[in-house]
């Protein structure tokens, strides 16, 4: 007698923008990366060489970053792109998929869109460094940069830090800009359920004074030249440098590394692309500047801010062991709400 052996039909789901959204709101998303933060602190988590692809410097660029969570027993990739002129094309100018495999099977448990991902944690990873590391008594924000990212910082950082009482964002395009701030309360509104009350949110028309004014500063632009000054920053402030994530790329003067408190998230990826590849490369710093990972820090394993005066940074080029829990956590909401797409493979 013949027996047809056929093959266990398995399944994974595909979860759309629209989907993730769904999955994944601002206070989980910064729960899930201080959770990964403190996995990588404790060695429960890799992160693996990231592929960088410069197709057009400045303009248009790719990256593959890809890491395993041992504790979780996942692994996975993400490859995101962005493309500046699809703006004017009016298309999203970042774009991705993030695919998540079981560690135990190597099976792949499902695809997501990355672009809301990218931004909400990166958004977080912002936020975080401000909490561990600004002054108790900071009230005045100031997000450098317009572009997709701006929103998400602001978000995150509302969301983390409850003394805010002013929201200032900086750009070179200044039409761009004064449509962005006019339209942040009915963003965090539509966009992240959250009813901002008490908060100014304005558009700046000097960087250099809205540098001296501000207690924390977020960076999030695509800049290769040094935009914030060393004699702009007032003793007592916190930067979190989320916009040099690639060789090349800096936001801020190198004289000031030197003169902070210095985190990072990822210690040999921010040597290699963070922000501070260049202050290293010209001799400004030292690898012994970098006091230590965020999530020792989180973890109490190592000191934070001292003082009031102190200047601290938390340099963030991301990693993808974020996007990796992120995704996880929207696939599981996914299949307990059963939204997204299934599919047999």
């Amino acid at each position: 007698m013949l027996f047809l052996m056929m093959e266990e039909v398995y399944s994974m789901r595909f979860l759309s923008d629209n989907d993730v959204r769904q999955g994944l709101n601002v206070p989980k998303v910064i729960h899930l990366v201080e959770t990964v933060y403190k996995a990588k602190s404790e060695n429960n988590a890799e992160t693996w060489p990231t592929i960088f692809y410069d197709f057009v410097p400045g303009k248009a660029d790719m990256d593959i970053k890809s890491g395993y969570l041992k504790r979780d027993k996942v692994f996975g990739h993400k490859t995101i792109t962005w493309f500046a002129e699809n703006e004017a094309k009016q298309i999203p100018t970042l774009t991705g998929l993030i695919t998540v495999f079981d560690a135990e099977t190597g099976r792949p448990m499902g695809i997501t869109e990355a672009s809301y991902i990218t931004g909400i944690r990166t958004g977080a990873s912002g936020a975080i460094g401000a909490k561990y590391l600004a002054r108790q008594d900071s009230e005045t924000l100031l997000v450098v940069g317009s572009g997709n990212q701006a929103i998400f910082q602001i978000a995150c950082a509302l969301s983390a830090l409850s003394n805010l009482k002013t929201v200032c964002v900086a750009a070179r395009d200044q039409e761009k800009l004064r449509s962005l701030v006019n339209s942040i309360p009915q963003r965090l509104q539509s966009e992240f359920g959250m009813n901002v009350e008490n908060v100014k949110f304005e558009a700046v028309k000097s960087l250099e004074e809205a540098v001296k004014s501000s207690d924390i500063i977020i960076t999030v632009t695509s800049s290769r030249t040094p935009i914030i000054r060393r004699e702009w920053v007032k003793q007592g402030t916190h930067l979190s440098c989320i916009g040099a994530d690639m060789a090349g790329k800096q936001e801020i003067d190198s004289n000031l590394m030197s003169q902070a408190r210095l985190y990072v998230d990822d210690r040999e990826h921010c040597i290699q692309v963070g922000e501070i590849e260049i202050p290293l490369k010209e001799g400004k710093i030292t690898e012994s500047h970098i006091c230590g990972e965020i999530g020792d820090l989180i973890l109490g394993k190592i000191e934070g801010r001292t003082s009031n005066e102190q200047i601290t940074i938390f340099d963030a080029t991301g990693m993808a062991i974020l996007d990796i829990y992120a995704a996880k956590m929207a696939l599981q909401t996914a299949a307990e709400r059963n939204f997204g797409v299934k599919i047999d493979i």
